[in-house]
């Protein structure tokens, strides 16, 4: 962003020592450079909102055999038993390769052969779709759309969220499952493609075909929540779901490029929430040039419900015991109160 910046000013230097001419038409080529410069200072802003707060290091390519192939319609049973052997097999060419990290990170998904995984690729940063609970006796599923940084080396807290989400939910409703859906490449924090919605297109090409798939392994009248942090409610705003999907939740997002919730690709309701320590309220909530995601769910203008998010930070909002957690389990349930939009 400084690059681009510093590109910008010189042009403006060049531009003045030239001249322009005076009058009219000089005063419109001063215009003309003064708003560039802003919209270029501007995108640093945001830049700099976004990446400062959180860093991670990206992943280095790793090794591992390609993703299983199901049949359309295969059961989950078969689906969990393939990809537990590919798993095995992941971990073993890590090691191999002296990866003693991914094949440590990979041992621990595999849970002791337990896991139970709809799919699962090891290659590079890694994508994964795990189930907690069982999925075909389920009548409320939620679905969590992680942000950026989430890859099979830093997976491990993605799925705590998830187990304590299903912990939450069982303990009021016994058939209930939770699908950690790592479906994309998600994007680094530290990059520009956290800025965009690149990532997020191409993800919601492969979430909204999920769903529907997703409809067909649990009992007939599911209900299907979609559970979204940062960067993933980019993604799930991208998203067309279909009838089975009741409730859209974007917490700890920085915008989803929609002017209001009306502009979505979904009939479902949706919520937004943040907590009162996340540090994604200070990203700037405008959009120029493709950089930038618009309006603040939580901002009543947006036209979502409000939930009670806590006081919690970016990453504590499926922490056991939270106000957050609380309220996300009330929405997949239909048990959360209906708030007017932008008051939690």
């Amino acid at each position: 962003m400084a690059t681009g910046t510093a590109r910008a000013a010189g042009t403006a230097g060049a531009e003045r020592a030239a001249g322009t001419g005076a009058g009219l038409g000089s005063g419109r080529t001063r215009g003309a450079r003064g708003g560039r410069l802003r919209r270029t200072l501007l995108a640093a802003v945001i830049a700099a909102a976004v990446i400062v707060p959180v860093s991670a290091a990206a992943s280095a390519q790793a090794p591992a055999p390609a993703p299983a192939v199901f049949a359309e319609g295969a059961p989950p049973q078969s689906r969990y038993a393939a990809n537990r052997d590919n798993i095995a097999e992941a971990v073993r060419m890590a090691r191999d390769a002296d990866r003693s990290g991914r094949a440590g990170w990979l041992r621990a998904m595999a849970a002791g052969g337990t896991a139970q995984f709809l799919a699962f690729d090891g290659r590079g940063r890694g994508r994964a779709v795990e189930v907690f609970g069982e999925l075909e006796t389920a009548d409320r599923i939620a679905v969590l759309v992680p942000g950026s940084d989430t890859t099979l080396d830093t997976y491990e807290r993605f799925r705590s969220g998830a187990v304590a989400l299903q912990e939450r939910l069982r303990a009021d409703h016994a058939h209930t499952a939770v699908v950690a859906w790592l479906g994309y490449d998600t994007p680094g924090t530290v990059s520009t493609t956290v800025l965009t919605a690149g990532r997020a297109d191409e993800a919601a090409a492969e979430l909204g075909p999920f769903l529907h798939g997703l409809e067909g392994m649990a009992v007939p009248g599911v209900r299907i929540s979609l559970l979204c942090h940062s960067y993933g409610s980019v993604v799930c705003a991208r998203t067309v779901t279909g009838a089975a999907v009741g409730d859209v939740v974007l917490f700890g997002s920085p915008g989803t490029g929609a002017g209001s919730a009306r502009e979505l690709a979904t009939s479902a309701r949706v919520w937004a929430g943040r907590g009162g320590a996340d540090w994604i309220a200070g990203v700037p909530h405008v959009r120029l040039g493709g950089l930038g995601f618009g309006t603040d769910p939580v901002d009543p203008a947006f036209g979502a419900r409000a939930f009670a998010a806590g006081s919690g930070g970016h990453s504590d909002y499926l922490k056991p015991g939270t106000r957050s957690l609380d309220a996300l389990a009330g929405i997949v349930l239909g048990s959360a109160p209906v708030r007017e939009a932008g008051r939690a």
